[in-house]
């Protein structure tokens, strides 16, 4: 969804600043995870689902802002759908982050 957005900004609304932080961290989300599942530690985990986290979060900086600029109309429902959708990433990725973090002590 976020790659879709990008495409969409950058072609119809001639927006590439923002765009390029929505799609950089939007992106770098999965990553993360995916890098998180191979670690080698409990410790190395914590930490790649941090940084998704930390990703996550600004990814819905960036969402909010484009919504404020009014280059995305956040009553269209793919663009309620990417809120919800990172809303929901924040939510789970800070889970495991708090989780993986009381597990180490």
């Amino acid at each position: 969804m976020v790659i879709e957005l990008y495409k969409f900004l950058t072609t119809h609304k001639r927006e590439y600043v923002l765009s390029k932080q929505l799609l950089r961290c939007g992106t770098s989300i999965g990553a993360n995870v995916n890098e998180a599942q191979a670690a080698i530690s409990k410790r190395d985990f914590v930490s790649k689902m941090s940084i998704a986290s930390k990703e996550a979060r600004e990814t819905l900086y960036w969402l909010k802002l484009l919504r404020d600029a009014e280059y995305i109309d956040p009553q269209k429902t793919k663009v309620e759908n990417l809120f919800s959708e990172i809303e929901s990433i924040v939510n789970i990725t800070t889970k495991i982050v708090k989780s993986g973090q009381s597990n180490e002590q």
